[in-house]
Formats: structure tokens, sequence, C-alpha cells
């Protein structure tokens, strides 16, 4: 995605501000309207941004649909406007933008007070990003038509020592254990989101009677490439952790390294297929 006017004029304009975003009183006692320098692109008369800032924190805020209703529906219009959304900020190339990262309903854009009020005297920093970002969405592209991706395919090993839960999932799900393995690795999954560990996928797609309870106690130690279930989710754990999912197999395809270009193998939007193959 190109960077666009990323570093545009309504930047510059901000950047060449000493005046932050409240507004001053003058000595009569009648309030003064910021001048255009100082107004978000929404009051400036750009289009309205699609999402709404609100602050996380002391160097982050969360972007939420509007409350109006014109937010796509929940599910995947919408997770595919917020990981569009934040790839438009990254691609703004602000060196304060530490990362934008899209949820199932949000997307969380972390930044650097000291870096973002540079030039910037007496800025106060969630109302300057929230305008810079604002001004950034309000000129954020038209949602691409989805593109079919090639299936992401993972090797996965059931049962056994590589998945400790699969016997008592099945028995719980009403199946034999080959039966719960072809319901588990017949769908077409689609990453929603990374968390809880780098590089983690959460994925969309399993099938309703395939889900499970978490376990009542964590586990302190869940292997690398672990694949398990949790609730109406399945996912894979790209390192070993703690956990509390119901884990039904294991894969040795590395799913998170730093030192690659692009860490997480997997990344929101990605299909996901398992296949599994002999212990």
């Amino acid at each position: 995605m190109a960077t666009g006017s990323g570093r545009d004029e309504r930047e510059r304009m901000a950047a060449g501000s000493e005046r932050d975003e409240r507004e001053r009183k003058p000595a009569g006692g009648e309030r003064e309207r910021p001048s255009e320098a100082v107004m978000s692109g929404a009051a400036a008369g750009l289009r309205k941004p699609p999402l709404r800032c609100e602050p996380a924190g002391d160097r982050a805020l969360l972007l939420l649909p509007p409350e109006d209703g014109s937010a796509p529906p929940e599910g995947e219009p919408l997770q595919r406007l917020l990981a569009h959304a934040a790839a438009w900020l990254e691609a703004a190339g602000w060196e304060w933008l530490e990362d934008a990262v899209p949820a199932y309903e949000s997307v969380l854009a972390v930044y650097d007070p000291v870096r973002l009020q540079r030039g910037r005297k007496g800025a106060v920093p969630w109302r300057l990003a929230q305008r810079l970002i604002e001004d950034r969405l309000a000129a954020l592209p038209p949602l691409p038509e989805a593109a079919e991706r090639a299936a992401i395919e993972i090797p996965v090993r059931y049962g056994g020592e590589h998945g400790p839960d699969l016997e008592q999932a099945a028995r719980r799900s009403g199946m034999t254990p080959s039966a719960f393995i072809a319901a588990h690795s017949k769908p077409l999954y689609r990453v929603v989101m990374l968390g809880f560990l780098p590089g983690f996928p959460y994925l969309d797609g399993l099938p309703p009677e395939l889900a499970q309870p978490r376990l009542d106690a964590p586990r302190p130690r869940v292997p690398a490439g672990s694949v398990g279930i949790g609730g109406a989710q399945t996912g894979l754990y790209p390192s070993e952790s703690p956990g509390g999912w119901q884990l039904i197999g294991r894969t040795d395809v590395l799913l998170f390294d730093p030192g690659r270009e692009r860490p997480a193998l997997l990344a929101p939007g990605d299909r996901v297929r398992f296949v599994p193959v002999e212990r």
C-alpha cells in the first residue's frame, strides 16, 4: 500500500502549530473557535473518518466503529475494514506511531508521546495523535475487493503426546477421534487477529460442534506448535507458553521467527488449512 499523503499538508500545519487542542478563552469572555490549523480533519470539512478514536492509557488510542451504525456488520466485513485501516496508518511512515494492531472489533494504535510532541510545543499527546490519525483515516482509500488468497497449509500430528486432549474433546463432541480430526481439518480457516503471544493466530471457522471449554487450570507449559481449541476458536501456539486451551495436535512449522522479514508466518486475512500427518 502506498504511503500516499501520510505526511501531508495537515500534518505540516500541525507540526508548525504551537497551540494545543484546547480552546482558548479571550479576555472578553467569549470562547474563541480553534483555527483550521488545529481543527480535526472532520471539523475542517474532510470526509468523516470510518473509525472513532478513544484514549487507551497514556500512549495508545483505541479505534472503534462509529456509534451511528455506519460501520460494516460484525464479523469478516468489519475485520477487513480494521485490517485495512491499520495497514493505512502504518503506511503513513510516522516515526511516532509504534504499532497499529487490528483485533476483532477494534484497532490499537500505539504511539511514542515524546516523538509525537517534537516540534509541537504544548500539545496534548493523545489529542494530537487523535487528530492526526483521524485526518489520515478521513483519506482512507476504499476497501479493496476481497482477494482469494492461497491457503497456507499447516501439517499437524493429531492426538497422542502431540494432542493430549484430543480423545476427551472428541468424546465431548460425541465423535470418534478420527471423526474429530476429519472435522477439524476440513474447514478453510481465516486469521482474524494475532494476539496473546507474538504470532499467535486466532482462527475463525471452527465448526460449532467442535467448540471446547477452556481448562479449569491452565497448563504451565504448552509446547511450541501446539494446536488448541478454546471456546469457539482454534489457534496455534507459536512458542512455548502457559495456556488453557484444549490441545489436539502439534505442528513443526515455525510460526514466529524474529529474524524473518515478516516474523509472524500468519497475518490477519490469511487462510489456513490443517493437514493431518502421521505421528
